[in-house]
């Protein structure tokens, strides 16, 4: 989405000044790739045809920032921290903006309000981060405010134009939004320019043409919207169980991946097996599950595992081992 909003006007002469780009910390207090993934990176497509630093398609048309996930509503309820990617002086906050889904309301409904609850900070020397779609009385901040890299701004919320919950950051050089990933590099380029993230975050920033989200297993059928909430995960399956579902959520998909979802008993036998046709284009997420009913007498107790495959141009793109000791 774009985040030019009325609350990212420019304060002239705030903040200290930086000769060189600053060195971004990581703006959400999570672990990357385990408790928080990149879902969006910035578009560097000069036209329609949306593309992200790598080429790919982790994108869409004029996004300009880089979209920070959390894996559950569950999650995002518990509290997880937004921090200044870098030190600065706040310059324009906004707050009361209510955390739900532009999916329930429908986008109209936050015309003006895309960026939901935010923050604008001002590093000095042209150089500014705006944080979005932060939780509703959650920001910690005032205009004004001097903040430390690291320092707390709020917390991760669902305000603004969304339908899942992730801080959306904008790193922004002169007014114009810049890729943290590849600065300076060549609209046309992949992989050029050089990464504004801190040096300790670059393997875990490494780039990842598509990430198993959610992952586990269940009682009994499961959904799009219980995986979001975090309560297909809480719902653990036993050997009394009326099913047993293996479940795994993906983003990043591909146009033409082909998916498969085995399920395997004790004895390693695979007993139950989803086999998704290929898909017909790129996909912001997917799910997909497995699963088979009890024998009489119930599930034997063991380990019972799944694999998940993803296949791209008939090589393998991804892959994810799981499993689940079934009890009494």
């Amino acid at each position: 989405m774009r985040t030019s909003l009325a609350f990212a006007a420019l304060l002239a002469g705030a903040g200290p000044c930086l000769a060189e780009p600053p060195v971004l910390r990581w703006p959400v207090a999570c672990e990357i790739g385990r408790t928080c993934v990149v879902q969006h990176y910035p578009d560097r497509a000069p036209s329609p045809d949306a593309q992200d630093y790598a080429c790919g398609t982790l994108t869409y048309d004029g996004h300009d920032g880089t979209d920070i996930r959390l894996p559950t509503m569950a999650a995002q309820r518990a509290g997880v921290d937004v921090l200044a990617a870098a030190g600065g002086i706040v310059l324009r906050v906004r707050d009361g903006v209510e955390d739900r889904s532009v999916a329930a309301r429908g986008r109209a409904s936050v015309a003006s309000l895309e960026c939901g609850n935010g923050v604008l900070i001002d590093h000095g020397d042209g150089w500014e981060t705006q944080y979005c779609h932060m939780a509703k009385g959650s920001l910690a901040v005032q205009p004004g405010d001097e903040v430390q890299a690291g320092g707390r701004l709020g917390k991760v919320g669902l305000s603004g134009l969304t339908e899942f919950p992730h801080l959306h950051i904008t790193v922004r050089k002169d007014g114009k939004a810049v890729d943290p990933f590849a600065f300076g590099a060549d609209p046309a380029s992949c992989g050029g320019g050089h990464s504004l993230w801190d040096e300790s975050l670059r393997g875990a920033l490494s780039y990842e043409a598509g990430h198993v989200l959610n992952k586990g297993f269940a009682p009994g059928p499961v959904t799009m919207d219980s995986i979001e909430a975090g309560e297909a995960e809480r719902d653990v399956p036993s050997t009394g169980s009326p099913a047993l579902v293996a479940f795994v959520r993906t983003i990043g998909l591909k146009g033409g991946d082909m998916q498969e979802l085995v399920l395997f008993d004790p004895d390693g036998r695979p007993v139950a097996r989803n086999g998704a046709p290929p898909l017909d284009r790129a996909k912001a997420q997917w799910m997909m599950f497995t699963g088979f009913r009890p024998p009489a007498g119930g599930f034997r107790p063991g380990l019972y595992r799944a694999v998940y495959r993803v296949t791209r141009n008939g090589r393998p793109a991804l892959e994810q081992a799981f499993g689940i000791q079934l009890r009494p």
